[in-house]
């Protein structure tokens, strides 16, 4: 049996000792590979993608962290309810900055219409389940904006 003085110790946010350290959600994730090709995704071990709006009443940059799906190249987020103001903010203003990994890049959001692509619609919504286990909400689709966007 182990004793506790040979167990690693970590700190909490409020400054206590525990014996094991606190897991996370992003670290119970399943890692499976969001793109639907065979080749191998730079973002495969990517959780998270950092999405910049500016906002629509202050015109302030806006940052959010929010899971993904990469599919052809392309990113995609999905909102879980239609009223986030990150979803408001990129409605009046589509320009965003993204940022994943080791990449930051421009680009322009639009909303995913499971009216006119229900195709693509369902194709994110069942890779975001394979990757998180929920897909549902407003799909958004990030296209480089090479040259534009947020600086």
């Amino acid at each position: 049996m182990a004793s506790v003085a040979s167990q690693s110790h970590s700190t909490t946010n409020n400054g206590r000792a525990c014996l094991t350290p606190p897991t996370t959600c992003a670290n119970s994730l399943k890692k499976t590979s969001p793109s639907s090709s065979s080749k191998a995704s730079n973002f495969v071990g990517e959780q998270y993608l950092y999405l910049t709006t500016l906002g629509r009443k202050t015109g302030r940059p806006r940052e959010i962290e929010i899971w993904f799906t990469e599919r052809d190249g392309r990113f995609y987020v999905i909102a879980e309810y239609s009223t986030a103001h990150w979803l408001q903010n990129l409605r009046v203003a589509p320009e965003v900055k993204v940022r994943v990994g080791d990449q930051s890049f421009a680009a322009r959001a639009r909303i995913v219409s499971p009216d006119t692509e229900p195709d693509l619609h369902r194709t994110i919504q069942e890779l975001s389940r394979q990757k998180y286990g929920w897909g549902d909400g407003t799909i958004v689709k990030l296209d480089r904006d090479i040259g534009k966007g947020l600086a």
